[in-house]
Order: C-alpha cells, then sequence, then structure tokens
C-alpha cells in the first residue's frame, strides 16, 4: 500500500553518476523512481541537484536519495529545502535510525560506497517506517516547529 503512492527521487553530483544509475536499475522494479532531469558534467554543483529533488518532492510521502563525493555537501544543501530531513548514511545501522529515530525522508551517501553495499543501504532506508514512539515524534516535531519559526522551548 505503501509503495503505491511513495515516489523515490534520485539525483547525484558529477561523482555519483555509475552508482544513481546502478541504484536505479537495482530499484526501479519495486519502486516508482524519479530521477532529477538536471543534466550531470564534470563541473556540476551539487546544491543543484539537492534542490532539485527536495522542492519536488512530497516531503510526507516520497523519500529521496542523494548523491556525491562524501554525501556530506549534498545533505547540507538538502537540509536547507524547507520539510527535508535529510541524513548522510553510509551503514545499515544509521540508515534505519534515520528513518525510525528522525523521520528522515531523504538519504544522501557518498559516491565511494561499494555498490551492494549502497544498494543495502538504500533498501534498509527506504523499508524502514518511521516510529510513532512518543519521544521520536515529540523530538522530530521540535525540528518541524523550529523549522516553522514556532519553537519555543529554549
Amino acid at each position: 500500500e505503501r509503495r503505491i503512492k511513495m515516489k523515490i527521487y534520485i539525483a547525484c553530483d558529477h561523482r555519483g553518476v555509475e552508482l544513481k544509475e546502478y541504484l536505479i536499475g537495482n530499484l526501479q522494479n519495486t519502486y516508482e523512481i524519479i530521477p532529477s532531469t538536471l543534466p550531470n558534467s564534470s563541473e556540476d554543483d551539487y546544491p543543484d541537484f539537492a534542490f532539485d529533488i527536495c522542492t519536488k518532492m512530497d516531503k510526507n510521502t516520497d523519500l529521496g536519495i542523494l548523491i556525491c563525493g562524501t554525501g556530506i555537501g549534498i545533505s547540507i544543501a538538502a537540509n536547507k529545502v524547507k520539510g527535508i530531513r535529510c541524513a548522510r548514511v553510509n551503514n545499515l545501522e544509521d540508515a534505519k535510525s534515520a528513518r525510525i529515530h528522525n523521520h528522515a525522508n531523504v538519504i544522501a551517501i557518498p559516491a565511494s560506497l561499494d555498490n551492494n553495499c549502497a544498494l543495502e543501504i538504500i533498501k534498509t532506508f527506504l523499508e524502514t517506517a518511521t516510529s510513532n514512539e512518543e519521544r521520536h515524534v515529540r523530538r522530530v516535531n521540535k525540528i518541524i516547529s523550529y523549522e516553522q519559526g514556532t519553537y519555543n522551548e529554549l
């Protein structure tokens, strides 16, 4: 049921093109994959790709995958888009925690990850549900209220 409504947006800078294509090839039969339409070139800039998919995706139902050299820069850029909670991840445990604890809706990975390892991390992220546990919901809601300018806990 969830997979029918959910779209998976994916983008990368020049360093992640091969990994992006590998992931698309392995995920497109299970998920509706929407790649960035921005062209890659040797001089492209990771923020453009983060902003492209993060502004297009439905923040409540869709998920995003971003790839750059380290995954760090593209995650920082993604987190500037309202409604995005992007986690830079390079292992299975973090992929799971990003969804369960932080309700991350975008994952950023380094282009240097082994293809199979990256695929397992992405699958874990996509298949892990967010937690309804009160403490996780409370913490995520604080982030959302801060972003909306209504946070007044301090």
